[in-house]
């Protein structure tokens, strides 16, 4: 590993840390870099803001991604003290970085109380089977929006 690199995930530690000390959220941090450069970092604050999507990864793709005036990440690499939950490993894939590194692994959460063990566990069950059920209703109204954008000329894929 390179040196630029681990210096890169020592800073996303140091965040993380200091979120701690500071009272301001969860054990979590996380930055963008692009060539070279720092983008944008976050920290979990998803009790100081009541947001349970506030996780530091999130944080900082939506903090780069403002930054940078785009919706995705390309050329970028991200660095997170610890690896990615499933949502934020959505985030991570819909912002589409080169490539992303994380410092401690999940069991190393789990052992510090931030399990995301069921959550793994429930992508594989069908809607209806999980622990929070999930249940199809007014399917037919609601391809109208998919119908819509497949007839605008207007949209930017992603």
């Amino acid at each position: 590993m390179s040196k630029a690199r681990e210096d890169w995930m020592r800073r996303a530690i140091k965040l993380a840390v200091e979120n701690v000390r500071l009272g301001k959220g969860g054990p979590f941090g996380a930055l963008v870099v692009k060539d070279g450069e720092l983008v944008a970092t976050g920290v979990n604050s998803v009790t100081v803001a009541n947001d349970p999507t506030a996780h530091a990864e999130v944080m900082a793709i939506r903090n780069a991604c403002r930054e940078l005036a785009t919706f995705q990440l390309t050329g970028c690499e991200l660095y997170t003290s610890c690896e990615p939950c499933p949502m934020c490993l959505g985030a991570i894939y819909w912002a589409r970085p080169e490539r992303f590194y994380f410092a401690c692994n999940r069991e190393d959460a789990r052992e510090c109380g931030f399990d995301d063990a069921l959550i793994y566990e429930e992508l594989g069950r069908l809607p209806g089977e999980r622990a929070i059920q999930g249940r199809l209703l007014l399917r037919e109204d609601g391809l109208a929006a998919f119908e819509e954008w497949r007839r605008t000329a207007a949209k930017i894929p992603y």
